[in-house]
């Protein structure tokens, strides 16, 4: 069964009476060299969330030995049932992706795979990340929409440079993988798609709270146009010319906004200003 054949995607959902909804941001994938470019590569155990009617599923269960699949749609079950009939390898646990990986599911190091909702795609990735060492999260691989995408591989000084940015680079290295046309997918959507990788640190390279560091990058960001200390001080009730003397002493004008900052760079002001304690 060619899952990204159209005629067979309509079968499909005509004989099990399934119908899109834009609440959840479904879109199938009608590409064929989609998903076996972003499941190339992998073993062992491998995390998906969402898994639509499964075409990226039969894929990364040829190449993983474990599959664990996160899906919200009981409507599903049915489409499932019948295209991963054959996959023995798969497991599906149905809920919500954000509530289910607070569950402890794997005991072994593990990939995460998805085609993620655009509305809920930076929120999914930043609570992997957050979570990166209770579910043993050894990479992530997720198609997003563009804009998305560029703003966790954004380097300083470039306009999508931003909070996400910051954790990428923070809990792992980024790198965007191909970018995906919006005529890949049933129904079409209205932006362009992109797969990015992040592999995620196995250790910690930073001393320091990272509530309060993350505290002080959204504080840095929440007036990205102006001079960071102005923010940073009102968030932490520390006087501003404390502030512009952190920002010296690591090398940066006083007059630096948060998007000229390294992931380096926002640590040494943390410590700075002795954020960590």
């Amino acid at each position: 069964m060619k899952l990204t054949n159209i005629s067979v995607i309509k079968d499909l959902i005509s004989r099990h009476g399934f119908t899109f909804s834009k609440s959840l941001g479904q879109n199938f994938l009608i590409n064929p060299s989609v998903c076996p470019r972003m499941s190339e590569g992998l073993s062992g155990t491998v995390i998906e969330i969402g898994a639509g009617i499964g075409v990226l599923t039969q894929e990364l269960s040829k190449v993983a030995e474990r599959v664990i699949v996160i899906e919200l749609d009981e409507s599903l079950k049915p489409i499932l049932k019948e295209t991963l009939f054959d996959c023995d390898n798969v497991e599906i646990i149905w809920g919500d992706a954000v509530e289910v990986i607070n569950q402890k599911l794997v005991h072994e190091p593990v990939t995460v795979v998805a085609n993620l909702p655009y509305y809920a795609a930076t929120h999914i990735i930043m609570q992997l990340l957050e979570r990166r060492r209770y579910l043993l999260i050894k990479s992530i691989i997720v198609m997003v929409q563009e804009e998305v995408a560029q703003r966790f591989i954004a380097l300083p000084r470039s306009k999508q440079y931003g909070i996400v940015s910051v954790a990428a680079r923070f809990y792992g290295q980024p790198k965007l993988l191909f970018k995906v046309s919006r005529g890949s997918f049933m129904p079409t959507p209205n932006v362009e798609s992109a797969v990015i990788r992040l592999d995620v640190f196995q250790e910690n390279r930073y001393d320091l709270n990272e509530k309060e560091f993350f505290r002080l990058v959204k504080a840095a960001f929440s007036e990205r146009r102006k001079q960071l200390c102005n923010p940073v001080s009102r968030e932490f009730n520390i006087d501003k010319e404390v502030v512009k003397a952190a920002l010296t002493a690591i090398g940066k004008t006083p007059a630096a906004r948060a998007e000229e900052l390294s992931v380096d760079e926002f640590v040494k002001l943390s410590g700075r200003l002795n954020l960590s304690n």
